[in-house]
């Protein structure tokens, strides 16, 4: 996967917006954004015209998403570049005037949204044939889940088992539903309860979840978020009987969505936020935001975010993941997309997209421009607080928390339970044996309790010792109430001549000695509570303690080690010995992280 462009050559620090628009529009516009409605290249007064061809890119969309915050801040970037100048056509433009009258442009941005005309977008595109970063065409597609959902199986991506409700009156075989108390039956394809009842419209979010009788019963009904809600439970049990829907199986997640974005096909930014199926509520920052995190994409979902952008040939474009049993879902794939108050990722999409209309238009227009380098040995980016280093990878080698003191007891064992156990886990080939799995060590512990009873009383010293260590063997074997496997374990010896009893015993008589195993059996030394504070804090302190970290670490907010994972240089590895310290720690630390 290719990198960022770490060069800042090309771009010109002068940002040129030229907007067609209403009076009533003018409230969204930056101070560097100019305006006109009767002309949409130029003002009334004579400007001097930059002296080698400008390409012009288009940005045809509803007023609310060509203002926004994310598309703004965007546009201002592209425009650093030397060649490029921005026209935001009006709304009343786009409603109102015929395609033939719309400012022409070299690159069209265009995307639907509620109220958009798609067909005169389209007519556009065929007049003027513009270059698209978002193909028109597929937008339909993508407006019909049952589109989306044919063209992600035919990409091989993986989604939630499904099966289509149409009811329609020309497609009589594609309308056969039985619903019973904890179940429905769609086409032939059982779906029990939990499943998830979506209309085939996108543009209807309107999704139904509905319970088995033995959770309660009833149905969780999701729409667009209102106001701090995005879901309601009812008691409704039954499923919609007019309309047209997709029923699918219900994903178990840990209660988050993950929301991918991607900027071409080698940038991705992935975002969870809390699963509006949990409870309805939506979690808001200070500011009344929804809260979400950024989260690592396994390498798995990169090439699934790539695979996405190709199929529907969409640059930017945001679709949805459902994490559930190890593996990952596409549920929803949403179209053109952008991630909200980033600035780091409103610095990477301006460039990508730039770099992307550079390569394709420049070419034709003779314009003098070069594809930036992107040499490994020169990390440098230009970000809003100047040029900086960026990070490029982050390798830590980190000792565990704060432990119990460690404890160890050794006894030398004879009996051929034991012999059988060491042969059992193939001890014989090394000549040692280390048991920690809970099922090994409960095979230990039943030898330990049979032996404490079959020596039951006995006044010999001897057997008095051996006895009391099988008791203290018994009795640490016997604690928590359960094996985890990671706070005891066992380790088995193989003495071929026994254990030598004193430093005087001559040479020949080990020799005759029967073969013994030493057994030594090891515990404490566990994370304590404060040792699990320790890694949790480094967990939280790694994601923003580099340059170009986030919150209390931070120098150059968004260029740290979160910034890694969306421009697919990072793929994340977390390594752990077996001690149960080492790894509570790493578990402690990758939650947090």
């Amino acid at each position: 996967m290719s990198s960022l462009t770490t060069s800042s050559e090309g771009e010109n620090s002068t940002p040129r917006f030229v907007v067609g628009s209403r009076d009533d529009e003018t409230d969204f516009l930056g101070s560097n954004m100019k305006t006109d409605e009767t002309d949409f290249f130029e003002d009334e007064e004579e400007e001097e015209s930059p002296p080698e061809r400008q390409i012009v890119v288009g940005i045809c969309a509803m007023t609310k998403k060509s203002k926004s915050k994310p598309m703004t801040q965007i546009l201002e970037r592209l425009c650093k570049f030397e060649y490029i100048t921005v026209v935001i056509m009006g709304e009343d433009v786009i409603l109102n005037e015929p395609v033939e009258n719309w400012p022409s442009c070299d690159c069209l941005i265009s995307f639907h949204s509620k109220g958009f005309p798609l067909d005169k977008a389209v007519a556009y595109a065929k007049l003027c044939k513009p270059f698209l970063i978002n193909d028109l065409d597929m937008q339909y597609y993508i407006q019909d889940r049952r589109e989306v959902y044919r063209i992600l199986q035919e990409e091989g991506i993986d989604l939630p088992r499904y099966a289509v409700l149409n009811r329609d009156p020309d497609r009589p075989e594609e309308c056969n539903l039985v619903e019973g108390e904890d179940h429905v039956e769609v086409n032939g394809a059982v779906f029990p309860k939990p499943f998830v009842e979506k209309p085939v419209s996108a543009e209807d979010h309107n999704v139904y979840i509905y319970y088995p009788t033995s959770a309660g019963g009833g149905s969780q009904r999701l729409f667009r978020k209102i106001g701090s809600r995005s879901s309601v439970y009812s008691p409704e049990s039954s499923v919609r009987k007019t309309g047209s829907y997709i029923y699918e199986e219900f994903m178990p997640t840990d209660g988050t969505d993950v929301k991918v974005y991607t900027v071409g096909p080698d940038y991705a930014h992935a975002e969870a936020r809390k699963s509006p199926a949990l409870d309805g509520k939506v979690e808001r920052d200070s500011e009344g935001k929804e809260i979400r995190y950024p989260v690592m994409l396994t390498a798995m979902e990169k090439l699934v975010a790539r695979k996405v952008c190709v199929a529907f040939k969409q640059t930017v474009c945001g679709f949805d993941l459902l994490r559930a049993n190890g593996h990952s879902f596409v549920c929803d794939v949403n179209g053109f997309s952008f991630v909200k108050n980033s600035m780091k990722y409103y610095d990477d999409c301006a460039k990508i997209l730039g770099n992307i209309i550079m390569r394709e238009l420049a070419p034709q227009f003779h314009i003098p421009w070069s594809i930036p380098t992107e040499a490994e040995d020169i990390p440098i980016v230009p970000t809003t607080s100047g040029t900086m280093m960026e990070l490029r990878c982050v390798i830590a080698v980190i000792r565990h928390g704060d432990r119990t003191p460690k404890q160890k007891m050794k006894m030398e064992v004879k009996h051929p339970r034991f012999f059988e156990l060491f042969e059992k886990y193939d001890g014989y080939k090394t000549g040692k044996l280390k048991l920690k799995k809970p099922e090994q060590l409960q095979e230990v512990l039943d030898i330990a309790r049979q032996l404490v009873v079959d020596l039951g009383t006995h006044s010999d010293c001897e057997i008095e010792e051996r006895k009391s260590k099988l008791e203290q063997l018994k009795s640490v074997l016997e604690m928590y109430g359960h094996f985890s496997g990671i706070n005891r374990k066992v380790q088995l010896t193989y003495l071929p001549h026994g254990h030598p009893k004193a430093a005087s015993e001559d040479e020949e008589a080990r020799r005759e000695s029967s073969p013994s195993l030493l057994l030594v059996l090891k515990w404490g030394g566990e994370l304590t509570p404060a040792g699990r504070v320790q890694a949790e804090e480094l967990g939280r302190a790694f994601r923003c303690m580099y340059p170009g970290g986030q919150g209390d670490y931070a120098g150059f907010p968004g260029c740290g080690l979160l910034r890694l994972h969306s421009t697919y240089r990072h793929d994340l590895k977390i390594y752990a010995s077996d001690e149960g310290r080492v790894q509570m720690t790493a578990a402690a630390f990758a939650k947090v992280l």
